[in-house]
């Protein structure tokens, strides 16, 4: 077949990299492949697609692929847009029929899996389909291949794109269409906002059928000729050992400090042992013996709350000369940029983070599975102000609509007349946003808003609610004030800023008449020593319509010098001054586990029909 493929953007940008810098490498196996290799594989690979399909054209088709963290899920994400297809990534965690509901829904026409996944692969497929998927196995690239001429045909990107399933908390998960001029706008967008380079490296420890591990720990650097590094699953000793490698000189094996159950330290270069923390070699040797080979500094990490805080919690246990190492490695020296997103990020994990890595600021953001990345802080750190989401990224039209009279809530118009905030939804338009729901217009319809000009583009109704606040200072330093490159009306140019409330279903709860943000009385319980994980929730109440409970797993090294116990009373006393006694919760429940999603996500409806059972009907009455 011709070596020829689509004139994609991606492609494009992949075409004008330099073919020896280093587009991808595999932290365990110290494997790497060039950008000047890629689009060689990629032609390949989509020939190779066709062939199984059994076609020259699979335009629009959906192809659900199984493949690990790896140059091999590169390729063959790059090869679906390739072939005009619709990659749907599938995660090898989920259970066989929770991928038959994927492959069944999104009618799938081929299934490609790597070779560590085929059997995963061969037992969804042997599960009653609707769909008859053609299942193909791909073979493992391994690098230092030729740097073949791929020829860019005009023609177009026809139906290519990528199709994420959400996370289906309330009903089945839905099929979110995003199509390839919906990815490239988001990947711009992020490309102008936080200004990737070919100098970035980037350290990828997040699942791949998200749009947070996707489009902004991949398809955005791919098109800036960035470095991407995958090492996942994430363990938090694996992950430091590697920031900390290129400032390490010695080598010599470690035994004096503790780790995981057994208290070896291991290489940079191994597998990682999940259970134990031990870093096995590749001849299956445990000891500690440090690997030399000169490793660059990550200069990139994007990850979800719940990870900083498994590293900030495992720092102190580290070897002396590697956690000074680390705190070198994560600060604003090699480090340029730290985000956090997903979920709400905890301000003594922002603080704790600053402290330890020398004054790095973690940038929050906003976005989900339907609009990418909407809302961002600055990259300067007076604009990564505590509780906010920021402003507008590039392209991006947000707007709150009153919660309670539908009005939209114009600049100005935050507070009300008595002086209260105004909380609104916040609503999206701009080229960013999700085609469709697979195949479900009625539910597509319902998530829209028609826009009150003619011939605009209508709202996305995203069901957080938010407040806008002006805020001294922000916005206004020398980069925030040029404003976003291509951004129009959303510049940060602004200092008002976005500071998410919570969801509409789940976090926003109405108690007595008045409403309680569940993501601020978190944040206040966990600036608190002895509280380690806080979810809060609405608790049906007979009385109150809802009530404030919180689920906690306490921090017990903090409970020692008071006996080991934290009552109800302990912690409304600790509350006290901190909240308005209406938003203390009235019921709180100790655990030792709370459950989340691989985003760090928890499902509060579920967590309250499990965790408040008892507490549930009228109660109060």
């Amino acid at each position: 077949m011709a070596s020829t493929i689509p004139r994609l953007p991606v492609f494009e940008a992949l075409q004008k990299h330099d073919p020896e810098s280093t587009a991808v490498i595999h932290s365990v196996s110290g494997r790497s492949f060039k950008y000047g290799e890629l689009l060689g594989d990629v032609c390949r690979t989509r020939n190779r697609l066709l062939e199984a399909a059994g076609k020259s054209d699979i335009g629009g088709e959906r192809v659900a692929f199984l493949v690990e963290n790896s140059y091999d899920y590169v390729v063959t994400l790059l090869a679906i847009l390739a072939a005009r297809s619709i990659a749907v990534p599938l995660s090898p965690a989920f259970p066989a029929p929770e991928l038959q509901y994927i492959l069944d829904h999104s009618e799938a026409a081929l299934l490609l899996s790597s070779a560590k996944f085929s059997s995963k692969a061969k037992e969804v497929l042997a599960l009653n389909l609707a769909s008859k998927p053609v299942h193909l196995e791909l073979s493992k690239h391994q690098g230092g291949g030729s740097h073949e001429q791929v020829t860019l045909e005009g023609d177009g990107a026809g139906a290519a794109g990528m199709m994420l399933y959400t996370s289906g908390t309330t009903n089945r998960p839905k099929g979110v269409l995003l199509p390839q001029r919906v990815m490239t706008a988001q990947a711009q967008s992020l490309l102008d906002a936080w200004e990737y380079s070919p100098s970035d490296h980037l350290l990828h420890v997040l699942p791949l059928h998200h749009i947070h591990g996707t489009i902004n720990a991949i398809f955005a650097p791919l098109f800036a000729g960035s470095t991407v590094e995958f090492m996942f699953p994430f363990n938090a000793d694996a992950v430091w050992h590697r920031l900390a490698a290129p400032f390490l000189t010695e080598s010599k094996p470690h035994t004096n400090g503790t780790n995981g159950v057994n208290g070896v330290h291991g290489t940079t270069d191994v597998n990682v042992n999940g259970i134990n923390g031990v870093h096995k070699t590749a001849n299956g040797d445990h000891s500690a013996k440090r690997v030399t080979a000169k490793k660059n500094p990550i200069s990139f990490f994007t990850v979800v709350p719940t990870v900083y805080s498994r590293l900030l919690s495992t720092h102190r246990f580290l070897p002396l000369d590697v956690q000074e190492a680390g705190r070198k490695a994560v600060s604003p020296e090699y480090m340029r940029l730290s985000i956090s997103g997903s979920a709400a990020l905890p301000a003594p994990i922002k603080k704790a983070w600053a402290k330890l890595s020398h004054g790095n600021v973690l940038l929050e953001r906003y976005g989900m599975t339907e609009v990418g990345m909407a809302l961002s802080c600055g990259l300067d750190s007076v604009d990564r102000v505590d509780g906010s989401v920021g402003w507008p990224l590039p392209s991006v039209e947000a707007r709150l609509v009153d919660v309670d009279t539908g009005d939209v809530i114009l600049p100005g118009q935050e507070l009300t007349p008595d002086g209260r905030e105004r909380a609104g939804e916040i609503q999206l338009r701009g080229p960013t946003i999700f085609a469709e729901y697979w195949r479900n217009p009625e539910a597509t319809k319902k998530e829209f808003v028609p826009s009150d000009e003619e011939g605009g583009r209508p709202w996305f109704k995203t069901g957080d609610v938010a407040v806008r606040r002006s805020v001294e200072g922000a916005g206004q330093s020398t980069r925030a004030s040029q404003g976003w490159t291509h951004s129009g009306k959303s510049s940060p140019g602004s200092s008002d800023m976005y500071f998410i409330l919570g969801r509409k279903s789940a976090d926003i709860i109405k108690s007595g008449g008045e409403k309680v943000s569940a993501l601020e009385v978190e944040r206040e319980l966990l600036s608190l020593p002895e509280v380690a994980e806080a979810a809060v929730c609405a608790v049906p109440s007979g009385k109150w319509g809802q009530k404030v409970g919180c689920v906690l797993i306490l921090n017990k090294e903090n409970l020692e010098p008071s006996g080991g116990k934290w009552t109800p009373m302990d912690m409304r006393r600790a509350l006290k001054g901190r909240l308005a006694n209406y938003k203390i919760p009235q019921v709180m429940r100790v655990v030792e586990h709370i459950p989340r999603n691989a985003m760090g996500k928890i499902n509060k409806k579920l967590l309250v029909a499990e965790i408040f059972r008892d507490d549930h009907s009228g109660d109060e009455m």
